[in-house]
């Protein structure tokens, strides 16, 4: 795939002509969930088939939608008291235009490879908040490449702001508006730190350190890395739900969710894959919003990170042992503990223990890291509406995310079949993946 650059240029918040720009000396504080988040750029890919709209309005639509979402359009940055912040200084954004020569069926499905990083800006040494990158093919159609700072928003946030960018560019009103204030997650007084956050979100930078130096010595054979997309039938899916919540130890009785289900399936066949020893214990780092935990409840209008993550663990042989409802009930009961109580005393052990500097803690959560093995983490993009990304000439017929060989890190997507179907991007060793194209799509091969 030939990628020609035609422009690259910075673009800033566009304010209407009934409204008087603001202050560009303010800024956001960072809430204890935007400290703890992976801070990197994360990138996600659209295609359009045409008629597509022109660059120029994609680009005022953006510039409109900035001036609500000012963070985007600012700098990370520190304040007089040297605390990290969001500076609402409307240095803007970088956009870039481009071309290529060849159609898009030549290219078209998109499968996960290096050849996907030439549809949007480098993820490195970035200053800009946001990234977009127009891709012209010669049959009209457009792929439209998006890279944003994980430090100003998760998934949630960064979607509802997709949304928005479209609504500017049909020329409609942007609704509903964000909520911008990062304030309010006060500690409570005296503090109550009701579980160990010491290993989950936090880490000692002893810990990293070790870590980091055992990861230097296994990055060569990151290139032997493969990111295979599965995809998984509706009907498929219905199966593997029934079979997951065939022994179902709630007390209500009610069946697993499909996530729960899918999840469990792919947490064994990959340790099945892997080949790892039966005394090994491995864990997935799943993502839990905090909007729908939190008491009150947070409106899903709030912009920024409101994440933390639910650890089911497990020994091998235990996990390959079992019937497939035992990893289930394992991640749907870790999931569960992640309720009110746990989002609170997150927010007093950041504030009294992480911020005070009574210990040498830094995040868990790092995109640097290449290799999860014995371990997994799951990004789960199901409920978000990536797809409605409308210019105005229609919704994208794919969404994906970016190439990430980051073996053992997934990501689950809504397929563009439109049909519930969900497609699954694996990042694994090549040499452990025919062992998993073979028991996939089986619901009982693991087990025999």
């Amino acid at each position: 795939m030939k990628v020609k650059i035609e422009s690259s240029k910075i673009i800033k918040p566009f304010y209407e002509d009934n409204i008087i720009p603001p202050s560009t000396k303010s800024y956001i504080p960072l809430s204890v969930f935007d400290k703890v988040t992976y801070e990197a750029q994360i990138a996600v890919i659209y295609a359009y088939r045409p008629p597509t709209p022109p660059n120029a309005a994609i680009q005022l639509g953006l510039q409109k939608a900035l001036a609500i979402y000012r963070e985007w359009a600012g700098r990370l940055g520190k304040d007089q008291h040297g605390n990290p912040v969001i500076l609402l200084s409307d240095e803007g954004v970088r956009f870039v235009e481009a071309s290529s020569n060849s159609t898009l069926d030549k290219v078209m499905p998109f499968k996960p490879s290096a050849s996907l990083l030439n549809l949007h800006p480098s993820l490195s040494n970035v200053v800009e908040l946001v990234q977009v990158q127009v891709t012209r093919f010669t049959c009209g159609s457009l792929v439209v490449g998006f890279t944003a700072h994980h430090t100003v928003a998760d998934g949630h946030s960064t979607s509802n702001f997709l949304v928005a960018w479209g609504q500017a560019c049909r020329g409609l009103d942007i609704n509903p508006l964000p909520l911008h204030d990062r304030t309010i997650f006060k500690p409570r007084n005296p503090p109550l730190i009701e579980y160990e956050h010491k290993g989950a979100e936090f880490m000692s930078k002893l810990v990293k350190k070790e870590n980091s130096l055992n990861e230097s010595t296994t990055h060569h054979v990151t290139e032997d890395i493969v990111v295979h997309k599965v995809h998984f039938t509706v009907e498929f899916l219905a199966k593997l739900k029934v079979k997951a919540s065939s022994m179902n130890g709630n007390n209500n009785n009610k069946p697993y969710s499909t996530f729960e289900s899918l999840v469990a399936h792919l947490w064994r066949a990959i340790t099945k894959a892997r080949g790892l020893s039966g005394f090994e214990t491995t864990h997935i780092r799943i993502s839990v919003n905090g909007r729908t935990r939190l008491n009150p409840r947070v409106p899903n209008e709030y912009f920024g990170n409101l994440v933390l993550w639910a650890f089911p663990t497990a020994k091998v042989k235990d996990l390959l042992r079992e019937p497939l409802p035992y990893a289930t009930k394992l991640i749907h009961d870790a999931i569960i503990k992640v309720n009110n109580n746990y989002f609170r005393s997150f927010i007093d052990f950041a504030n009294h223990k992480v911020k005070k500097g009574e210990e040498d803690l830094i995040p868990t959560a790092d995109m640097n890291k290449h290799i999860l093995c014995p371990n997994l983490e799951v990004d789960s993009w199901l409920r978000f509406p990536f797809y409605d990304l409308d210019f105005g000439t229609g919704c994208p017929y794919v969404f994906m995310p970016s190439y990430f060989p980051t073996e053992g890190m997934m990501f689950l997507l809504p397929s563009f079949l439109g049909d519930g179907s969900i497609d699954a991007y694996v990042p694994l060793f090549q040499d452990n993946l025919p062992t998993f194209k073979k028991i996939c799509y089986s619901l009982d091969l693991i087990e025999n």
